[in-house]
């Protein structure tokens, strides 16, 4: 008996049809869409602040607008969390647009993860709630269920519990939902969207340009196959499951409120075309805490980019940073924060004039908007006829803008009402987890034998980039950052887990240098995960670097070289 699950929706703002050609590209049970980020929840706070009936996605009701009928012919059940902070909100605003269009659906949703009154000062905070409410209004015959935040993979463990009888305490089945919904929820980055080896797929002939979204078929014991519609863009292989299953994680132990999955024990293979068997998935306990994210104004901030032009180029950053620095000295009120960053963009000999400049970035961030506008607009302006030679900028400052800080912190999972309410108006609590286990990271596995010295083909090694031999693929989680990197050979895994030491990592981005940096190996996948703790700072919504969600910083690891055996290469 297999439950097919698809997803049609990454973030929100993914491509809109994706609805559509999930209805009509195959067979389906379930059709999952995720609408919610540490940053969309920022969003939908300061929406709400102007109109209390908002706070959900509406691209959900418009995508549902064109589609209803078409999941209601097919029989296709409903599950999305683009209830964000207002569940019952956009449940109700879907029963009308089914009582409009005449289509008989039943509509259900889970509440109680809005926690905003218990955190002052905080624009939303809300916790992460597990699937069994979800299977709960599945199970009394729920078409449609719209939730707010629960985990990205409770999309899949919710309809897979209702569809399997699956109760709680079954971990090990629990655990491989967690694992293809953790594979499905980022959408197209599952069938080659943001893949290291892209250009190697199109020299393969596969169509990148516009990847079909996943879906899962899932086994009662768990095991799964990740696949796509027929005919769909992208591709499905070992490789980019690996990269998915990285994605924003950290340890071998990936917690949740149901279970605790063990990534150390994921075991994939190619089961075919466009087809990846994921099995020996292993479950644990989850832990006795729910993580709340909670989202506050941070404060104001504004910036401006200096364009350097041509020669000088440090010394031109150099005059214009001491002359504003002068300039916001003598402010009335000086900005709390001051960031520079010198973007090298130029070439020598340049044979058109964006080739020649490079781009002095300015970001500056305090509590009162007025310290962060009229400050630095008066300050950068004024320089036009009074500092380095070519000088303009990209734009001129305005007056500053919120900015949003993210913070996570734990409750006791008996303290969320966690409650599906049905379709009829009844509400079920979901009793939180009776059986926890305090998450700590297991012992580091064995590390395979090292690549024999003197290596093959003569011993010979070559200075080349990392990329050449591994993938990667980078993500943000609050102000860490996280960085999966994998290979494809057992051979090259001999080299790159004793080659690849977090020493080796803090050389080869020297951003990371002075900051924690954890190191965990997963045999299985051939992969090392970095976790790099406040890389970004307050979040996402803090803007602290050019790249604030780390989403390129993979990709920064693939560019720089080291000696790679040629045997490798």
């Amino acid at each position: 008996m297999t439950l097919r699950i698809g997803n049609a929706s990454g973030f929100y703002g993914d491509r809109f049809d994706a609805l559509r050609e999930m209805l009509t590209g195959g067979e389906l049970d379930v059709l999952t869409g995720d609408y919610l980020a540490e940053l969309t929840m920022l969003i939908l706070g300061r929406d709400r602040l102007k109109d209390p009936g908002a706070g959900y996605a509406r691209t959900f009701l418009r995508q549902l607008e064109d589609c209803l009928g078409l999941a209601h012919e097919r029989g296709v059940r409903i599950v999305t969390n683009a209830g964000g902070l207002n569940p019952a909100g956009l449940a109700d605003a879907v029963r009308r647009l089914a009582d409009r269009l005449g289509i008989p659906v039943r509509v259900a949703h889970v509440e109680g993860d809005d926690l905003t009154a218990a955190h002052p000062g905080s624009l939303a905070a809300h916790a992460y709630l597990g699937g069994f409410g979800i299977a709960e209004c599945l199970r009394a015959g729920a078409d449609i269920v719209v939730t707010g935040r629960v985990t990205d993979a409770a999309l899949v463990t919710g309809p897979a519990a209702a569809h399997f009888g699956w109760q709680p305490g079954e971990y090990d089945r629990l655990a491989g939902a967690v694992v293809a919904g953790h594979v499905l929820e980022c959408g197209t980055q599952a069938t080659g969207g943001n893949y290291a080896f892209f250009a190697e797929a199109a020299a393969a002939g596969r169509d990148l340009r516009r990847p079909g979204f996943p879906l899962a078929e899932l086994h009662e014991d768990g095991s799964c196959v990740i696949t796509k519609h027929p005919g769909t863009g992208g591709l499905v292989d070992v490789g980019t499951v690996t990269a998915q299953l990285l994605y924003e994680t950290g340890g071998a132990r990936y917690a949740g409120p149901d279970v605790t999955a063990r990534l150390d024990s994921v075991r994939l293979s190619q089961d075919g075309p466009d087809r990846v068997r994921i099995e020996g998935v292993r479950g644990e306990a989850p832990p006795p805490t729910l993580k709340v994210g909670r989202n506050r104004l941070g404060g104001f901030r504004n910036e401006v980019v200096f364009v350097l032009t041509g020669l000088d180029i440090e010394a031109k950053a150099a005059l214009v940073r001491e002359q504003m620095t002068d300039a916001l000295a003598l402010a009335k009120s000086p900005p709390a924060g001051i960031r520079w960053e010198l973007v090298r963009t130029d070439r020598p000999d340049a044979d058109t004039e964006e080739t020649a400049g490079a781009l002095l970035r300015l970001v500056v961030r305090d509590r009162d908007q007025e310290t962060v506008g009229r400050a630095l607009t008066g300050a950068a302006v004024e320089l036009a006829l009074a500092s380095y030679p070519g000088f303009h900028v990209l734009a001129p400052p305005g007056k500053g803008a919120p900015y949003g800080v993210f913070e996570d912190v734990y409750v006791p999972q008996g303290e969320v009402p966690h409650v599906a309410v049905l379709h009829d108006g009844r509400r079920i609590p979901v009793p939180p987890a009776q059986d926890t286990l305090v998450l700590q990271d297991p012992p580091e596995p064995p590390l395979p034998e090292p690549l024999a010295k003197p290596y093959p083909a003569g011993g010979r090694t070559r200075r080349a980039p990392l990329g050449l031999v591994a993938g990667a693929r980078s993500g943000d989680k609050g102000g860490n950052a996280n960085v999966g990197v994998w290979v494809r050979s057992d051979e090259a895994w001999r080299w790159l887990a004793h080659t690849l030491t977090v020493g080796t990592f803090r050389r080869l981005l020297p951003e990371t240098a002075e900051l924690p940096v954890t190191r965990h190996p997963l045999p299985n996948l051939r992969a090392l995960n970095f976790t790099v703790e406040g890389i970004l700072g307050e979040g996402v919504a803090a803007q602290h670097r050019f790249d604030p969600q780390a989403k390129a910083l993979g990709e920064w690891l693939r560019s720089r070289h080291l000696d790679i055996p040629e045997a490798l290469l």
